[in-house]
């Protein structure tokens, strides 16, 4: 088994130095993981890479916009199907994929792992032991989380696969699972607890609580903060501690009318 990448040109305050996109090749037969933005130049970069091995498929992790959308145009000129975990913008996928379900790229078997969390589309694929991680665990940088009850669930069940490697849609290699998603974990209760005490401070609105907690974060990046930090408010609100009605946050008992 052999992996390369082929770097999106989208480097970006979300993308990082652009989208991973990944070609795994299972001894001459390949797979196509995170073709990435709808951009011309880097699907001929993945062309170009490929030269003449035959592929078995293109596949997305998720449907945003810096993951999927070249997967269709891409997969119709090399005549194989795109694959998916269902329908986004962008993007429609020849066949539809189901958590626990294997695609044959060459001699290696792909795994599809629903991670919810990022999105609620979201898959991993793992190939042997190692893991093709998109958005869910990504080098360098924590990640936007929509679903955090749903997130932390996931982190968990990939720490169960025990891989030997990460290889995430942005940033580098990740040669330390393990120690990686203990790092995610904690950061994550570090969020909770610093987004609880900001609603126990006054903070009120998703804003006031970005501007407390995220306000050392480049400004630019609070509109993506704003959305963890209402998966974080959810998932108190699970838990009884906080109340969150018409935009208005407040500590469980608290009036929100």
């Amino acid at each position: 088994m052999k992996i390369e990448r082929v770097l999106a040109p989208n480097p970006g305050p979300f993308t990082a130095t652009g989208t991973n996109t990944w070609i795994l090749d299972g001894d001459g037969v390949v797979a196509i993981i995170d073709p990435g933005p709808l951009n011309r130049v880097h699907e001929r970069a993945i062309v170009a890479r490929l030269g003449e091995r035959p592929v078995a498929a293109v596949v997305v992790t998720h449907t945003h916009e810096d993951h999927a959308p070249l997967a269709n145009p891409l997969a119709e000129t090399l005549g194989v199907p795109a694959y998916g975990f269902g329908a986004g913008p962008g993007f429609d996928p020849d066949e539809t994929l189901a958590d626990g379900s294997r695609l044959a790229v060459g001699t290696v078997d792909l795994e599809v792992v629903h991670t919810p969390g990022h999105a609620e589309d979201h898959v991993c694929f793992l190939a042997d032991r190692v893991l093709f991680t998109g958005d869910h665990i990504m080098g360098g940088s924590s990640v936007m989380v929509e679903d955090m009850t749903g997130y932390l669930r996931s982190l968990a069940r990939v720490r169960r696969l025990r891989a030997t490697m990460f290889y995430p849609g942005h940033g580098d290699v990740i040669e330390d699972p393990a120690g990686i998603i203990d790092w995610y974990v904690a950061h994550r209760l570090e969020r909770e607890r610093q987004v609880l005490a900001a609603v126990r401070a006054g903070a009120s609105t998703v804003p006031e609580v970005v501007d407390v907690v995220y306000r050392e974060v480049d400004p630019s990046l609070h509109p993506l903060a704003a959305r963890s930090v209402g998966a974080h408010l959810r998932k108190l609100e699970e838990e009884g501690a906080v109340r969150w009605s018409a935009d208005r946050v407040v500590l469980a008992g608290g009036d929100v009318s």
